[in-house]
């Protein structure tokens, strides 16, 4: 009932403007709930996935690879190559069905999507995404993200040996 009212009948007119169908409004909208952790990015990232998928890229989405694992944690790199319906790395498209259950900020974003040129995004240390146009681009600010996860672990390793110092 809720949902109904929500976004049934207060988004009826945005959603019979969208190309997309009901289902693949939500089905997009769940990819968006669950990559943006700020919740200002949830149009910018909804506008980059329908960038993606006007170019008739795959959508490679993290949280679809997620999902098909079945557990949440930072993905390593053979799990972009695991068989499932849900991995958009693997199969072109949107993935079968929602993800997870999208709040109406996200369902707004995919019918409202902020308009820009990007088709790639990086995580960064606070928790928000770098956005780039280029392939290129996108492997400098991938890069980034390796070089500050690398010397996070190398942190934890030295904090973790000056634990054991300490405790001897």
């Amino acid at each position: 009932r809720e949902f109904n009212e929500q976004v049934k009948t207060q988004l009826s007119d945005e959603i019979a403007k969208s190309s997309f169908s009901l289902e693949e409004i939500i089905t997009l909208a769940s990819i968006v709930e669950w990559e943006a952790r700020d919740a200002n990015e949830k149009a910018r990232i909804s506008g980059l996935y329908q960038n993606r998928l006007k170019r008739n890229m795959r959508l490679q989405a993290d949280p679809t690879v997620i999902y098909a694992l079945g557990e949440r944690r930072r993905l390593l790199y053979e799990d972009y190559s695991y068989e499932h319906p849900y991995n958009t790395y693997l199969n072109a498209g949107l993935p079968p069905g929602p993800i997870t259950n999208p709040d109406l900020r996200s369902i707004r974003a995919v019918l409202n999507p902020e308009e820009h040129d990007y088709l790639f995004m990086v995580a960064t240390p606070e928790g928000t995404h770098d956005f780039n146009e280029t392939f290129e681009e996108h492997r400098e600010s991938s890069e980034n993200w390796r070089r500050w996860i690398r010397e996070q672990y190398r942190i934890k390793r030295e904090l973790e040996r000056e634990e054991a110092a300490i405790n001897r």
